[in-house]
């Protein structure tokens, strides 16, 4: 199973956030969209990732104030990003390893969209459950 399996079940939408704008109007883009992170992009150039958790830190480390900073501030500039050809497997063992929620997708270098674990997870399991349909059709069918 590729990712681009994943993203033709779910769309590949992708909200984004200029990395000018204030964390204020990301958690209110957060919440509207109600995700978890936003892709930080300078006009259709992937700049950063902004998750609920690197907010959340910034809070307890420097307090209210992060509201009014800029989003270019607080985002993960080093994303990890795969393609819609990669394998979800492997793209599943990448982000366990590396702790991270959620994956830009990129095709030539443009935003193609986005996955998440749970995308990742549902996935997997719809494959399995196909395979399972094939494996008792195929007994059924030897008899």
């Amino acid at each position: 199973m590729k990712i681009s399996d994943i993203l033709r079940h779910k769309g590949s939408s992708v909200v984004t956030i200029a990395p000018t704008e204030s964390v204020r109007d990301l958690l209110a883009r957060l919440a509207d969209h109600n995700v978890g992170a936003l892709v930080v992009a300078d006009g259709d150039q992937l700049v950063g990732i902004c998750s609920e958790r690197d907010i959340a830190r910034q809070l307890n480390e420097r307090g209210a104030d992060i509201l009014d900073v800029q989003v270019s501030e607080l985002m993960t500039a080093s994303v990890v990003s795969c393609s819609p050809e990669d394998d979800v497997d492997t793209v599943a063992g990448n982000m366990t390893e590396l702790r991270i929620r959620h994956m830009p997708v990129l095709s030539r270098d443009k935003l193609a969209g986005i996955v998440t674990i749970g995308d990742v997870v549902a996935g997997r399991i719809r494959q399995l459950e196909q395979d399972r349909g094939q494996l008792e059709q195929y007994i059924t069918q030897g008899r």
